[in-house]
């Protein structure tokens, strides 16, 4: 008689722990595409970032020189229409909202004698410091400057320094007020804004760019921006140009988006380009393709509680 194989029927137990695995690896293979497809999705975003900068800011819309390099401007003024963001602060400082809305280039405020004393205070800190990056920063209100991935405070490495006066003297401090005061009341003078009501605020600070790859976000200087947005209490921003366009560097443009045209300010050593800070002025600084741009952003608020003090040697 041939012999029946016995089928032995699973206990409770062994269905429970074959249904615990199956749901397990089941669960498993869900994560990892929940995971591989958020990566995917970052990816696109990135992907459709850089191709909006490349081909939507840069190609898509015609590229006027607004202001150029070659020319000298005693007074340049671009108005634009002033967005909605001032709105809900007219009625607390409406003395110094922006009524009128533009950009202005001066080259007349900031002679070339004090942009180039600017430039060697900058120089000479970079030595305590620079980014591993194409961006460096120097804020002599705070002491931050770049170093590395990171920031450092350069009066506490100025202690540990053995000449510390070949860095920072405190006539360095004195022509940087000097120059701050010009711009403040340039600013206060255009804009009609009585200047005991407009306040300097942070940040406030030097720039270095130069063609190293961004190694921190920090380094990622050539994204459009608002700086109410980005920074809350501007309402004026002004930078002035220690270095020069063509001469010291290419690329590193200063670009103001538009609707259907992005204008550009090419650097010049001691212009001074300032504009009100909302979203009716949207821009961003063309990434450099040679040499290094020097730069000091000097921003102002309306709002007091906002204001900072001048920078003094620790």
């Amino acid at each position: 008689m041939p012999t029946r194989k016995r089928t032995l029927k699973p206990n409770a137990q062994q269905t429970e722990d074959d249904l615990a695995r199956k749901y397990f690896h089941h669960e498993l293979a869900v994560s990892r595409v929940s995971a591989l497809s958020k990566v995917l999705i970052g990816l696109i975003i990135v992907v459709a970032t850089f191709f909006f900068t490349k081909f939507y800011i840069y190609a898509k819309v015609e590229v006027i020189t607004m202001v150029s390099a070659s020319n000298n401007y005693s007074r340049f003024y671009y108005e634009v229409p002033c967005s909605k963001d001032y709105q809900e602060e007219r009625k607390l400082f409406k003395d110094c909202v922006p009524k009128r809305c533009g950009r202005v280039v001066m080259d007349s405020v900031v002679t070339k004698q004090e942009a180039r004393k600017l430039l060697r205070i900058v120089r000479n800190a970079m030595v305590l410091g620079g980014s591993n990056g194409g961006a460096s920063i120097l804020d002599l209100h705070t002491g931050a400057i770049s170093k590395g991935n990171a920031f450092i405070n350069i009066f506490k490495a100025l202690e540990s320094h053995p000449e510390p006066d070949q860095i920072l003297t405190a006539e360095d401090f004195m022509i940087y007020k000097k120059v701050k005061d010009k711009i403040h009341s340039a600013v206060a003078a255009e804009f009609e804004v009585p200047k005991d009501k407009l306040y300097l605020t942070k940040p406030t600070f030097f720039s270095r760019l130069t063609t190293k790859p961004a190694k921190t976000i920090h380094d990622e200087y050539w994204h459009p921006h608002i700086d109410k947005e980005t920074y809350g209490s501007f309402h004026y921003t002004s930078l002035l140009y220690l270095t020069e366009y063509m001469e010291d560097f290419r690329g590193g443009r200063f670009f103001f988006i538009d609707k259907d045209t992005n204008r550009t300010v090419e650097p010049v050593t001691g212009r001074l380009s300032f504009f009100t800070s909302g979203s009716e002025n949207l821009h961003f600084v063309e990434r450099l393709k040679e040499g290094a741009r020097y730069a000091i952003t000097v921003s102002f608020t309306c709002d007091p509680e906002k204001a900072i003090g001048d920078p003094r040697l620790k």
